[in-house]
């Protein structure tokens, strides 16, 4: 009796073995040749870099933010210390009363100087040698001109190259009908320049 109990004991002891090695044999099975499933980390990588990336850029930012900052208050207070300056009253040191002095006599008035009085400069009964200058080359007088000057006896140049300022002031206002023509045409400097034997100026009749 007890030789089977014994026998029995060792087939299950067998038999149990043997389930335990099918087992492992169907779990490698199972799970030994299940592929492996690859876990992408391509994404996760990507946004850790855009990650860091945009942190770096804000930092940066931030930098600029402040120096930025820091300029616009050093502006303002510049601007804000200047116009404080220009604004504010300047303050006037008490001035200690000085002793009065004696007044200043007033300058004495200067004397204006009195014109000298036209005179009529010399003139001639008639042309040197029988012929006189051509007047009319002079810019500023014309045919009647010329005969008007004649009347009052200039007939050369030199002659009216060599009134004194009191006879240009003379023949000035006793021209009649051409008052002032001597001094706004300036007879006397043409007469100089066509005595020496300078050219006449453009305008004059010959």
């Amino acid at each position: 009796m007890f030789e089977r109990w014994g026998f029995l004991l060792t087939e299950i002891w067998v038999l149990l073995a043997l389930a335990a090695v099918l087992g492992l044999i169907v779990g490698w099975l199972i799970w030994g040749r299940r592929p492996e499933v690859a876990i992408d980390t391509s994404d996760a990588d990507r946004l850790r870099a855009e990650l860091s990336a945009c942190t770096a850029r804000g930092k940066e930012m931030s930098g600029r933010i402040a120096t930025l900052d820091r300029d616009l208050s050093a502006a303002q207070a510049k601007l804000a210390d200047t116009q404080s300056r220009e604004g504010a009253p300047k303050m006037v040191a008490p001035v200690m009363a000085a002793p009065v002095a004696a007044p200043t006599p007033p300058a004495p008035v200067p004397v204006m100087a009195v014109p000298e009085a036209a005179a009529k400069p010399q003139g001639l009964t008639g042309a040197r040698g029988g012929k006189a200058d051509d007047l009319k080359l002079v810019k500023g007088i014309g045919p009647k001109l010329e005969i008007l000057c004649n009347k009052l006896g200039f007939y050369h140049f030199d002659q009216i190259a060599n009134w004194t300022a009191a006879e240009i002031a003379w023949v000035d206002e006793n021209l009649e009908g051409f008052k002032g023509r001597v001094t706004r045409d300036e007879w006397v400097v043409q007469a100089r320049d066509l005595a020496a034997g300078k050219a006449p100026r453009a305008g004059g009749e010959n």
